[in-house]
């Protein structure tokens, strides 16, 4: 049995320039979505690029493999005691 989608719940409203309503309906159109689908999908897809940049660490081969063997260790007393308090702490940007 196919899943119905949800329903919308709550009203986010902007405002814009005339020339950046142009610009959004036209790149709207072209995608074959209507204004509120294609700026939902764009928004949406920018907050989750800021938050998994906010979680990505670069690093060079050395320090990536210097990071790998930490993690393939046991944990010390005080890392498993800081997991534990991190495991029971709720996410800034969770509201649950």
């Amino acid at each position: 049995m196919k899943e119905q989608p949800s329903l919308a719940e709550v009203n986010i409203h902007l405002r814009a320039r005339a020339q950046d309503k142009e610009l959004i309906d036209q790149a709207a159109e072209l995608v074959g979505a209507n204004r509120s689908q294609f700026m939902l999908a764009s928004a949406l897809k920018e907050a989750k690029n800021i938050l998994l940049d906010q979680s990505t660490i670069h690093a060079d081969a050395k320090a990536f493999q210097k990071v790998m063997d930490w993690m393939d260790s046991p944990a010390t007393p005080a890392e498993a005691a800081g997991m534990k308090r991190i495991l029971k702490s709720k996410a800034p940007w969770r509201r649950d």
